[in-house]
């Protein structure tokens, strides 16, 4: 149960900071669209993915090898 909510929050804090370090990128320089929307949408599933990495590697090197409790 313990393990369950460090991972939820870890995917919610791994995520927020991808998100803020993706903001810096500009997105809308290299890709040739009308809709800002499309931009927003695509920073989203970027951060969305590198917080799933950033998660699973935080836990493999921690929780998942026993050192975490």
């Amino acid at each position: 149960m313990a393990n369950s909510i460090i991972e939820i929050i870890l995917y919610i804090v791994c995520f927020i900071l991808s998100f803020y370090a993706l903001s810096a990128v500009q997105f809308d320089r290299f890709c040739n669209v009308r809709k800002p929307s499309k931009v927003t949408l695509l920073m989203f599933l970027c951060a969305l993915a590198l917080a799933y990495l950033c998660t699973q590697g935080i836990l493999q090197l921690t929780i998942y090898n026993g050192l975490g409790g």
